[in-house]
């Protein structure tokens, strides 16, 4: 039996929370850049643009922050097999307690699959054109046609419509429920970085576990995510501003 810990633990680093929330901030902020575009007079829907480019940015962040930031945030340490993430949705059902500092085996896919469906709605964002051909994204011309371009941007919409609003209400019912039956404070440890003293799975690789320079670091993976965005859009012929 596992050994609780006598104090509370830390486990998420600063950068990975603003990660987190500024990924949230930015999806409100996104819907809202283009509800009410017409009400603040912004017709070419620069601000949504421009708010999809940091979420694409901050996604690529996430891949070098994947690999040299703190143990709890790499995906060595949280991304799981599938029959591993099987074995503990089994575990669930049947009520064993299994707590985890991280990500645990199922709530890891849950993550990977609302970051590919945000990663997939910027992406088809930057081919969209709108039906009134007032705003475009920088790759429309990979598109092929202005048809398919304005295609795309139904399936931009389609997809946070459809499918990201339903991840997203998938995973506030998953920590809600994490608070009331299992009272696993997810929602408060991306807030504070620690967990309550307690028995925890990967205690062992996580538990306080500390990096030199984490905000260094995170700047470092900041400036290479916005020069790899850039240099990518610049390299399949688009252009980031046009106005």
């Amino acid at each position: 039996m596992l050994k609780p810990a006598p104090m509370p633990v830390r486990v998420w680093d600063l950068p990975t929370r603003l990660f987190h929330w500024s990924l949230v901030v930015l999806i409100v902020c996104a819907w809202a850049s283009f509800e009410f575009s017409d009400l603040v007079g912004d017709k070419t829907l620069l601000w949504h643009r421009l708010n999809g480019y940091a979420v694409l940015i901050l996604l690529i962040w996430r891949v070098p922050w994947g690999l040299v930031g703190s143990p709890s945030a790499r995906f060595a340490t949280f991304l799981a097999w599938p029959w591993t993430a099987a074995a503990y949705a089994v575990d669930l059902i049947r009520g064993r307690d299994r707590h985890y500092l991280g990500h645990n085996p199922l709530g890891a896919y849950m993550i990977i699959a609302l970051v590919a469906v945000v990663a997939t709605q910027g992406t088809l964002g930057l081919m969209a054109t709108e039906h009134n051909y007032v705003t475009w994204g920088p790759l429309t011309a990979l598109a092929g046609s202005d048809e398919r371009s304005i295609e795309l941007a139904k399936w931009h919409v389609w997809m946070f419509d459809s499918v990201l609003l339903g991840l997203i209400a998938l995973q506030i019912a998953a920590n809600g429920l994490y608070r009331l039956i299992k009272k696993d404070r997810l929602i408060e440890a991306m807030v504070t970085g620690t967990k309550p003293p307690g028995s925890y799975e990967d205690e062992d690789r996580l538990a306080n576990a500390e990096i030199s320079r984490p905000l260094l670091r995170a700047f470092v993976c900041l400036v290479l995510a916005a020069a790899i965005f850039a240099g990518a859009i610049k390299a399949l012929g688009g252009k980031l501003f046009y106005i």
